[in-house]
């Protein structure tokens, strides 16, 4: 399982990340074709202005590569990787934390119910004894058990089928299941027949989300604490100015993305970028993300994916560096 193999590793390699950290030059893992207000900062090099040292930007191509790098100590700092990626890395010993919430994407990540079951979250009670398809052991499937309790339902009773996003809209278009949950492009097609269980914005607004996260190795916050902070106030001025005037960026944030730019608009049309304020509130870093480490946690071991999940993930998130 992840944890049991990948514990070793990160352990050993644990005293390299802590001797790794350069005053003279941070370097930030990201992903391309992942379009972030901060892209613009990123370009115009705002954040080597602000810090005062260079800033090298390095592209993965997952969350889990991020965590290898930062052990390794190639990588200070992870914009916008996974948050399950990161629960499954401290869990296994990696030295990181998590600082800040770069992204949130709730419309892209929903439960669809087939509009002739007749369900809707005023009713939900009537899935139980019903089949819905999930992929299981990540976020998707920890919302859904959210959603249901949040909404009166008893898990227990609903018959959760493992399905990855392409097979649940085959299998909720072909009435196989009365409700599927997926991110991504899935959703679009399982709207053909259906409208969201809950709304993105309904599960946010009762502090079930959808996120990425900004974590960086404890070495690295420990010995430059005042760059941390630097880096985040850059971000959040970024995604200010991206809030006051959208049209301003997406040219921009396209080329540093590797997108066309009608894909960027369309993608970013989806994403919400907190302010530092917003992530310091009880659904944030002020006690909803550790509540959700622990939720992630025990899904993912439930489902095998994780050996044991941890008792307490508050250590892993410090909300500091935003104020």
């Amino acid at each position: 399982m992840i944890a049991r193999t990948g514990a070793i590793g990160l352990l050993a390699a644990t005293l390299i990340a802590s001797a790794a950290v350069a005053a003279d030059k941070v370097t930030v893992a990201y992903f391309l074709e992942w379009p972030t207000a901060n892209q613009v900062a990123q370009v115009d090099k705002t954040y080597d202005k602000e810090l005062g040292v260079e800033v090298e930007w390095r592209a993965f191509g997952n969350g889990n590569e991020m965590t290898q790098a930062m052990v390794s100590g190639d990588v200070d700092i992870a914009y916008s990787q996974g948050f399950v990626p990161f629960v499954v890395g401290v869990t296994s010993g990696a030295p990181l934390k998590l600082v800040g919430i770069a992204v949130t994407y709730a419309e892209n990540d929903l439960c669809i119910v087939r509009d002739d079951a007749g369900i809707t979250k005023d009713n939900a009670r009537e899935l139980e004894g019903k089949k819905v398809a999930t992929p299981t052991g990540n976020v998707t499937h920890y919302k859904l058990l959210r959603t249901l309790t949040h909404l009166g339902v008893d898990p227990a009773k609903v018959d959760i089928v493992q399905m990855n996003g392409a097979d649940a809209a085959v299998a909720l278009v072909r009435g196989d299941v009365v409700m599927a949950c997926a991110f991504g492009g899935p959703i679009d097609r399982m709207r053909t027949v259906g409208k969201p269980l809950m709304t993105g914005a309904e599960q946010e607004a009762v502090g079930i989300n959808t996120f990425d996260i900004v974590s960086a190795t404890d070495s690295f916050a420990a010995e430059h604490p005042d760059l941390l902070r630097k880096f985040l106030a850059v971000t959040d001025a970024a995604n200010a100015a991206y809030a006051k005037d959208p049209s301003a960026v997406y040219e921009v944030v396209s080329g540093a993305a590797g997108m066309d730019l009608d894909a960027t608009k369309a993608m970013m049309a989806n994403f919400s970028f907190p302010s530092n304020e917003e992530q310091l509130s009880a659904n944030w870093l002020g006690g909803g993300v550790q509540e959700a480490a622990k939720g992630v946690a025990d899904v993912m071991t439930a489902t095998g994916n994780l050996d044991k999940p941890l008792d307490d993930y508050s250590k892993f998130v410090d909300p500091s560096f935003l104020k």
